[in-house]
């Protein structure tokens, strides 16, 4: 059985083949849907439930790699795995450079079709928890207040409470009331722990335009929830 249970996406236009690697699938402890073309699992409802999908190259109407540009076309990462039985090295080059984990020549084998399933479903939860922790982040800041923001930023800046009344033009006990509910909100009790977290907010606005800008840390939060 595999290491842990995940969703998968079969795609092949051989019947026969696609039954067998859906019991191979199924029996190593894995949910399976499996299709018959691509416009089908396209159409899918359950789309994006699916943690790793596996194609078949060479398809009627849209093929493997049309099939790869439509899931990826949204901007988001996809755990792909290509099967192919023409051994298309052109094909596999342009689909590995898209971002598929693997390509596995038919008749594939059903230890590294496994450990190829593995390394994807990894890389998936992998991007879920960065994405849990993205979110639990944006949801931090955006309870800040304007003033607790701003206290934030010269916090990471590594302005002293001091320094950060003089720069907002207040006394110096209110600072540290600002920075003790903003430290509070952000569930953090140092200031290094505060800059790992901002830091993912940064990540996120250097996504966004990693050159010069006026574009402020809100840019990242709203990032962060895409």
């Amino acid at each position: 059985m595999g290491q842990s249970a995940g969703s998968i996406f079969l795609l092949d236009d051989d019947e026969l083949v696609l039954r067998a690697l859906k019991r191979l699938l199924g029996a190593s402890g894995y949910g399976v849907q499996a299709f018959l073309s691509a416009e089908a699992m396209l159409a899918s409802s359950d789309l994006d439930a699916a943690d790793c999908f596996i194609l078949d190259l060479g398809l009627p109407g849209i093929d493997g790699l049309a099939a790869q540009q439509a899931l990826t076309s949204g901007g988001g990462r996809r755990s792909i795995i290509f099967l192919t039985g023409r051994g298309d090295i052109p094909a596999s080059v342009k689909a590995m450079k898209a971002g598929a984990l693997d390509f596995l020549t038919k008749p594939v084998d059903a230890q590294a079709l496994l450990a190829a399933v593995e390394v994807a479903l990894s890389r998936t939860r992998a991007e879920q928890e960065q994405e849990c922790r993205r979110a639990s982040v944006r949801r931090r800041l955006e309870s800040l207040t304007p003033r607790e923001a701003q206290v934030l930023d010269l916090v990471v800046a590594g302005r002293l409470n001091k320094q950060i009344a003089a720069d907002l033009g207040t006394v110096e006990k209110t600072v540290k009331v600002h920075r003790g509910r903003m430290m509070t909100k952000m569930g953090v009790r140092t200031v290094a722990d505060l800059v790992r977290l901002v830091a993912l907010a940064d990540a996120a606005l250097a996504a966004l335009d990693p050159g010069p800008t006026t574009t402020t840390r809100g840019d990242a939060v709203r990032m962060l929830d895409e």
